[in-house]
């Protein structure tokens, strides 16, 4: 079954440093709670990544994938797309940011996932699971990108 995450939140920092912090995928490592590793595996002609791998520890359990990135949106949206993984089946997202029109200093940041684990898990513990992405997805972002 895919399970659907979407949180927003205004944070006081303007859209285009958001856009910055997320298109920086090397720099996750560093403030992404759970996330161990990150490597770069491809680029665009802009240096951005458009393939990365990910090793993840959380509740006990570690996790590798790697993400196919698409910013043919930016700078307003980046996408992503699960290319491989192994417990999960599925595991595409994005980051929207909207400026805020009172504020050029505030952005609305809106954080979408759809994930499925090719291994089947307890709601309680999918639940809990989906507090963590959510505190990744976005404190972890406010707390880096407020700095």
């Amino acid at each position: 079954m895919i399970d659907k995450l979407k949180v927003s939140r205004v944070v006081n920092a303007d859209a285009s440093k958001c856009h910055a912090l997320v298109a920086d995928v090397e720099s996750y490592a560093s403030w992404v709670s759970d996330l161990r590793e990150v490597s770069v595996d491809a680029r665009d002609e802009e240096g951005r990544a458009t393939e990365a791998t990910f090793r993840v520890v959380a509740m006990g359990r570690s996790a590798t994938y790697s993400l196919l990135y698409d910013y043919s949106d930016s700078p307003k949206l980046i996408r992503w797309e699960l290319a491989s993984g192994d417990i999960i089946k599925r595991l595409d997202g994005s980051y929207t940011f909207d400026g805020v029109v009172d504020d050029s200093n505030q952005t609305e940041v809106t954080y979408e996932l759809a994930i499925e684990l090719a291994i089947p898990l307890p709601g309680f513990v999918k639940r809990r699971a989906e507090g963590r992405i959510g505190h990744a997805a976005l404190d972890d972002f406010q707390s880096e990108v407020e700095k």
